[in-house]
């Protein structure tokens, strides 16, 4: 069995594109100056407080390049650490390990950032009620890794694609003409979820008389979320997005609504200071 599974994510297919990318026709450092048998002991650590994410997709890495390679994952997915804390004790072929170093910390530091910052947003709407939400708003190509480290944060995924619920907007309620035909454009397509964003309070009436399941309420104040929430009454979920930001994001979790939404969690999170150092055991 595979030491990582993620649904729809091909691992091998992944590491062996990274590499690709990073190390082309081989690394002329570490051939030229890493001898051939050379054995490299090294230590992977956090610099900083995180939430770890993708240290098993970093061993792939370094098992691509040497599969005999000896490697002890210290840390959980998911687990807050301390700064300084070893998460990952490696030995193998120095060549080898060193080739693979690069791709396998951008890895695991992008999504331990993401974790971190979702993690810190979780515990700013802690005793709300509501859940946080991740986006679309992801780097083409890493959604389902992305989307992992925020579940690593403890946020829930939205929509993994356009695929899976229509999510009605300005531009189409523009075209459709109002928000009552769109909506009522997708009951009849058969679409059993149904998100409408509304950004004024005498949009929640068509839409939900329409056939909405989930209401998005894009860019409200709390007040006006409050309200909005009051006029729902419970028919349908209710989602606060747009503008959220870490200083504003509990007083709007507190409106009552069921969600928040979130898309700098995979757009803006900087990346875990996370670093790997020769370290003989």
């Amino acid at each position: 069995m595979p030491l990582f599974e993620l649904a729809g994510f091909d691992l091998d297919a992944f590491v062996a594109a990274t590499l690709a990318e990073d190390v082309g026709s081989g690394d002329v450092t570490a051939n030229a100056v890493i001898p051939e048998d050379a054995v490299f002991d090294g230590v992977m650590d956090s610099r900083d407080a995180i939430t770890v994410a993708g240290l098993p997709i970093a061993a792939a890495f370094f098992r691509a390049l040497d599969p005999t390679v000896e490697i002890a994952v210290l840390a959980q997915e998911g687990e807050a650490v301390a700064p300084g804390c070893d998460l990952m004790r490696l030995r193998g072929n120095a060549r080898a390990l060193l080739t693979a170093e690069r791709s396998a910390l951008n890895t695991v530091q992008h999504l331990s950032g993401i974790a971190t910052m979702t993690r810190a947003y979780v515990d700013a709407i802690a005793g709300s009620g509501a859940t946080l939400l991740d986006t679309r708003k992801t780097i083409p190509g890493l959604r389902r890794l992305e989307k992992y480290a925020t579940r690593m944060g403890g946020a829930r995924n939205h929509r993994m694609g356009l695929w899976d619920a229509a999510m009605i907007k300005d531009n189409h309620i523009a075209v459709a003409g109002s928000i009552g035909e769109a909506v009522a454009r997708a009951v009849r397509a058969g679409i059993g979820s149904i998100i409408v964003e509304v950004d004024r309070i005498d949009q929640i009436e068509p839409a939900l008389a329409a056939g909405a399941t989930h209401l998005l309420l894009d860019n409200m104040a709390p007040a006006q979320l409050r309200t909005a929430v009051a006029l729902v009454a419970g028919r349908v979920p209710t989602e606060a997005s747009g503008g959220v930001r870490f200083e504003t994001i509990a007083e709007i979790a507190a409106s009552g609504v069921t969600y928040v939404s979130v898309g700098r969690l995979t757009q803006s999170a900087p990346a875990a200071d996370i670093g790997l150092d020769f370290a003989p055991a």
